[in-house]
C-alpha cells in the first residue's frame, strides 16, 4: 500500500494538452476512479503514473517518494489492462508466475504466492487450464491475480471490464471491489461507465478535456456536482432555461418561480437541472404543491421497464424532460402528444451557470 500524490501534472502531445495542471492525493488503502468520456485524458494520466508515457511537467510521488524519473518496471505499480494481456500460450499458473520469474523470486516463494493469489481471485481450481479454456471473467482474474502477485504498492486498471457482458461486469465490479478491500492495494481505476464508478469508488475523480472537473465521494459527485459539465455526465439531468425577475428565477416554459435567491450576476444566464428520480409525472395540467414546480409540456415517450417507468417529455421551449418514477397506469396509458405535468420539489433543483462547464450556483 502506498499513498499517491500528483502535483502540477502536465501533458502534451504537440500543440494538444491532454493533461492540464492535474493534482491529485489518494490515500494509501483507496479506491480511487478516473471517470470521463473517451479523449478526457484518463487513461493518458494512468499511464503517466504507471510510467509508459513522459509529462512535461508535475511530480508524481508513492509515499513522499517521488518516481517520474524511473523507468517503468522500478514504479512499483501493477497494471491491469483492458485487454486482459495474459499469454495465451501457458497455463494460469504460468501467467500468474510471470511476474515473479522476472523478479527472480525463489521457486518455493514464487509457487506459494502464486497458490495464494489464484485463490484470492477464486481461480486456485483453474490454475493448470489454458486461457482458451476460460470464460471472459475468468482471464480478466488471471490479469488482476499476475498484476498483484508482485505485490505492487499501487495497482492501476485500464477498463478491466468494458469487453465483458453486463451481467458480468455487475458481478465481477464486486469481486473487484471485495478483492481490493481484503489486499488494503491503493486503487487507480479507469473507466466510462458512471454506474461503475459509483458502486466501487471512495473516490470519483471526474475528468474533461485534460482537467479535473470535480474530485468526491460517489454521492457528493452525484448530488452535489461541481459545474454542469459533471451534472450531464453523472446522471441524467434535464436541463431547464430561466428566466431572471429582478432576484427571482421562473422557469421559461411554464412561468413557474423556482427561486427566490439572487444567484448570480445580472444579465447572467442560467439553467436549472432537475434529476429523473425526483420528477413525477402526472396526467394533464395540475396544481403543483406549495413545495413544488409543476413544468408543463407534451408525452414524447413512455417506456415500462418493469420496477419503474420512464417518461419523456418536451415542454413549450422544446426541452426534454426525463422522469423515471414507479409505474403508473394512467400514464402508461397515454399518447404521445398528450398533455402531461412533470413535478418536482423546488430544493430537488439545483442551478448552474449555462455553459459547459458552469459552475454550479446554489
Amino acid at each position: 500500500m502506498a499513498s499517491v500524490d500528483i502535483t502540477g501534472l502536465r501533458k502534451l502531445y504537440g500543440d494538444v494538452v491532454a493533461l492540464s495542471d492535474i493534482n491529485i492525493s489518494i490515500p494509501s488503502g483507496a479506491f480511487y476512479t478516473l471517470l470521463g468520456p473517451s479523449g478526457c485524458g484518463k487513461t493518458t494520466l494512468l499511464r503517466t503514473i504507471a510510467g509508459f508515457h513522459d509529462q512535461d511537467a508535475g511530480s508524481i510521488s508513492l509515499d513522499g517518494n517521488p518516481i517520474e524519473t524511473l523507468p517503468a518496471h522500478r514504479r512499483d505499480v501493477g497494471m491491469v489492462f483492458q485487454d486482459y494481456a495474459i499469454f495465451p500460450h501457458i497455463s494460469v499458473r504460468e501467467n500468474v508466475a510471470f511476474g515473479l520469474k522476472q523478479k527472480k523470486v525463489p521457486r518455493a516463494e514464487m509457487d506459494r504466492r502464486v497458490t495464494e493469489v489464484l485463490d484470492v481471485v477464486q481461480l486456485g481450481a483453474f490454475a493448470d487450464r489454458m486461457p482458451h479454456e476460460l470464460s471472459g471473467g475468468q482471464q480478466q482474474r488471471v490479469g488482476l491475480a499476475r498484476a498483484i502477485v508482485v505485490r505492487p504498492k499501487v495497482l492501476l486498471m485500464d477498463e478491466p471490464l468494458s469487453n465483458l457482458d453486463a451481467r458480468l461486469r455487475v458481478d465481477l465490479r464486486a469481486e473487484l471491489r471485495r478483492i481490493q478491500k481484503d489486499l488494503g492495494i491503493t486503487t487507480i481505476y479507469v473507466t466510462h461507465d458512471q454506474e461503475e464508478a459509483l458502486a466501487m469508488s471512495d473516490t470519483v475523480c471526474v475528468m474533461h478535456q485534460g482537467v479535473i472537473q470535480q474530485a468526491a465521494s460517489p454521492l457528493d459527485i452525484y448530488l452535489m456536482p461541481a459545474n454542469r459539465f459533471v451534472a450531464t455526465f453523472v446522471g441524467a439531468n434535464s436541463f431547464l432555461a430561466l428566466t431572471r425577475d429582478t432576484d427571482q428565477l421562473r422557469l421559461t416554459s411554464g412561468g413557474a418561480l423556482v427561486s427566490h435567491k439572487a444567484l448570480g450576476e445580472q444579465g447572467e444566464t442560467l439553467v436549472c437541472a432537475v434529476r429523473p428520480e425526483v420528477l413525477r409525472v402526472a396526467p394533464g395540467e395540475v396544481q403543483a404543491a406549495e413545495d413544488e414546480v409543476s413544468i408543463p409540456a407534451k408525452l414524447s415517450n413512455v417506456s415500462f421497464i418493469g420496477r419503474e417507468m420512464e417518461v419523456l417529455a418536451r415542454t413549450d421551449s422544446g426541452e426534454v424532460v426525463k422522469s423515471l418514477a414507479r409505474p403508473d397506469p394512467a400514464v402508461i396509458a397515454l399518447d404521445p402528444g398528450s398533455a402531461v405535468s412533470m413535478c418536482v420539489r423546488r430544493d430537488d433543483l439545483a442551478f448552474f451557470e449555462d455553459s459547459e462547464t458552469g459552475r454550479r450556483l446554489a
